[in-house]
């Protein structure tokens, strides 16, 4: 097999323009590209030696598996994966993604003049997704800004599903939980030592109500330094625990703790949130309560008084549970090579025709095409260099340079007045908008966005609730390009061009 990281089907390759290098890490590289065939920004993520470790494999098949199952307006999407040149050698794999311009953590530090309008939109986007998530029998376990994903127009959609797992009954609750390593910030105070023995959904709904917090302060609401500090800064808001609450957590030395602990009354969350919505915080304190079995579900929390101005059941719907049988992985031991199979069959849900094949046993198992690779990977290769050295380049095909922005901005061919530009990216325009949204009318399905090339990081641009365009209900739009759980080839695959709202 020649030294190629990765090949297209049919000289797919060509169908991606690399135009420039959006982010780096351990993983990999993402760069932003023009899907040719439908004119869209996409992000393409190539992911670097992914069977080096079994672990770091299986975290990226259950990414992909559930940005499969989980197709909703508020989740990020996956629109396409590339096929590798060989069923049996690959190691890299390109993930073609909607472009994204930013994150929250990004939004909340460059927006010192966001509106109650603004907070009110962002966490209903958050919960409603939740929703979808929690029903498909899904905890994320990882909620915080930097995995949610922010479009200049306010749009939001959740991500990064590698610690993500899928609940089910017959579970055991000590291996289900063995590994989790989320970032503890926003980690639910049952999570830390694990106090509980059973685990539910709730940690989310915690996760979801210190990002709400964050939102409106500008800054983490509880930076613990350590598990201790944790559980110190914590109670320092809430109060000490009651009797009953410490009596049920099962860790013996959190128990002690927290029992030794000095009495603390709890802070009013008027007094440490004082230009807060009141209904707002009534929500957000319950959102935040100590014991899980206190908390409202995500169902729960959109039916919230503070919503009633924007929330339509219409626009917030449930997910069909996954299957054990799509996990299975996850209750054995694999190996490199069971974990190489798991993701190429994922990878062939996005080439219905080479499925198809797959599914009748008519594919070769070693199979190779001629491509356009070579001068893809190139590309890659090219941008990746210069950015390590911090230097701006184009590729080596185009004879004009892209230049990185700290935000991702969409053009067009229309004159632009640098005035009204500056103008409209330094707030998100609310107007005639505002009045929409207390008729409840806001929608999520996003028109374009708002043109310009003056925003700060993460700068939101132009209304909170500029989503219209919508005839239909969301759940009437994307409800019928759900990925069906169904083993059945027809209902099974993934349109390679996808849609979404």
């Amino acid at each position: 097999l020649s030294e190629m990281d990765f090949f297209t089907e049919y000289g797919e390759g060509n169908r991606y323009k690399i135009e420039e290098v959006i982010g780096k890490g351990s993983y990999g590289v993402v760069c932003s590209a023009l899907d040719t065939h439908t004119g869209e920004k996409v992000a393409i993520k190539k992911i670097n030696d992914i069977f080096e470790h079994v672990s770091d494999a299986t975290r990226i098949l259950r990414e992909i598996k559930l940005l499969r199952l989980l197709r909703h307006p508020d989740i990020v999407e996956i629109k396409h994966i590339l096929l590798p040149p060989s069923r049996r050698e690959f190691k890299d794999i390109y993930v073609v993604f909607e472009l994204m311009e930013s994150d929250l953590h990004q939004v909340i530090k460059a927006n010192d003049d966001l509106t109650p309008e603004h907070y009110q939109f962002f966490l209903y986007q958050l919960l409603r997704g939740l929703k979808y998530i929690h029903t498909a029998n899904v905890f994320h376990r990882d909620l915080k800004p930097k995995n949610i994903l922010a479009n200049a127009d306010c749009k939001l959609k959740i991500c990064d599903f590698g610690l993500a797992r899928v609940a089910f009954s017959d579970t055991p609750t000590a291996i289900f939980w063995t590994d989790y390593v989320a970032t503890r910030w926003y980690r639910a105070p049952e999570l830390c030592g694990s106090f509980f023995s059973k685990y539910t959904p709730a940690i989310d709904i915690w996760s979801i109500g210190c990002i709400f917090a964050e939102l409106l302060t500008g800054k983490p609401l509880f930076p613990g330094k350590n598990v201790v500090h944790q559980l110190d800064i914590i109670t320092d808001l809430l109060g000490t625990p009651s009797t009953e609450a410490i009596s049920r957590i099962r860790n013996e030395k959190a128990r002690r703790y927290l029992s030794s602990m000095r009495r603390k009354k709890p802070i009013p969350f008027t007094q440490k949130f004082p230009n807060a919505d009141p209904l707002a915080l009534r929500l957000l304190e319950r959102m935040l309560s100590f014991e899980p079995k206190d908390r409202p579900n995500a169902e729960e929390a959109l039916a919230d008084p503070y919503f009633r101005n924007i929330a339509n059941v219409d626009r917030e719907p449930s997910a069909q549970p996954v299957t054990k049988l799509e996990f299975e992985f996850e209750r054995r031991r694999i190996t490199k090579e069971d974990i190489r199979e798991l993701i190429y069959r994922d990878i062939l849900e996005y080439h219905p025709n080479m499925l198809r094949e797959y599914l009748e046993g008519t594919e070769s198992a070693g199979f190779m095409y001629p491509s356009a690779v070579d001068h893809f990977k190139k590309q890659f290769a090219y941008l990746e260099e210069h950015y390590a050295k911090g230097s701006t380049a184009a590729p080596p095909e185009r004879q004009h340079n892209s230049l990185p922005r700290p935000s991702v901005l969409y053009s067009d061919d229309r004159p632009q007045n640098t005035a009204n530009i500056a103008e409209d990216l330094s707030k998100c325009v609310l107007g005639d908008n505002t009045q929409k949204m207390h008729q409840g009318s806001a929608s999520v399905c996003a028109n374009r966005v708002p043109q310009g090339g003056a925003a700060r990081p993460g700068k939101v641009v132009g209304s909170a609730l500029r989503y219209g365009n919508c005839s239909t209900s969301t759940a009437e739009q994307y409800e019928h390009r759900r990925t069906d759980r169904n083993p059945a080839l027809a209902t099974n695959t993934v349109s390679p061009r996808g849609s979404y709202p």
